[in-house]
């Protein structure tokens, strides 16, 4: 069997979400955040629109974007549906890790190509950079919590409404190692004719 494609096999089925609250703490240098973020450029893209668009925290900044979530959080969230513990976990969120990258749809101008060919571009887009950061032994844990697909969060990155928010990425180190699973096999899912 092809080297490469034994390689490609094991980050595939190695890569796991890592909860932020497992990362140790260690940052990750930019340049590394920066080569797995070019290999999201390489996503196939219909038109040529390439969509998809990056919103990077380093360690300087983390905190103060986990803290406009969590205010985002408490000031649209009616009183009695407001958990205190939601809110103190988006607080929390880039305590231990490095880098923080929100990841959303940027919609094209070209009327013809249809809004879900974007938004599945720029998926495989975020699905690149996982994929990267599993090789470079970098934890990602990928939320879609909080106010991430809410109107607020728009607002807060001056979004359009053809935009798309599609995921706020935790990158970090992890010494937690995690099993995969499946609940079903491939062939289940699979229908040959």
């Amino acid at each position: 069997m092809n080297t490469t494609y034994n390689f490609l096999e094991q980050i595939i089925s190695n890569r796991r979400t890592a909860k932020s609250a497992t990362m140790n703490g260690q940052l990750i240098d930019d340049n590394l955040v920066k080569q797995i973020l070019a290999l999201a450029n390489w996503a196939p893209t219909h038109g040529h629109t390439e969509p998809w668009r990056f919103i990077v925290y380093n360690n300087m900044t983390k905190k103060d974007f986990c803290n406009a979530h969590a205010a985002m959080y408490k000031q649209h969230t009616p009183q009695e549906s407001f958990v205190l513990a939601t809110f103190e976990k988006l607080q929390q969120m880039s305590d231990k890790a490095s880098h923080i990258v929100v990841v959303y749809n940027k919609r094209g101008d070209n009327a013809k190509i249809p809004p879900i060919e974007e938004i599945v571009a720029s998926s495989i887009a975020m699905q690149n950079i996982l994929l990267g950061a599993e090789a470079l032994n970098i934890a990602v844990h990928l939320s879609t919590g909080g106010m991430m697909h809410k109107q607020p969060m728009k607002d807060y990155f001056n979004l359009t409404d053809e935009d798309t928010m599609l995921a706020i990425l935790y990158l970090g180190y992890s010494d937690e190692q995690k099993a995969g699973k499946r609940l079903t096999s491939i062939e289940s899912k699979v229908e040959w004719r």
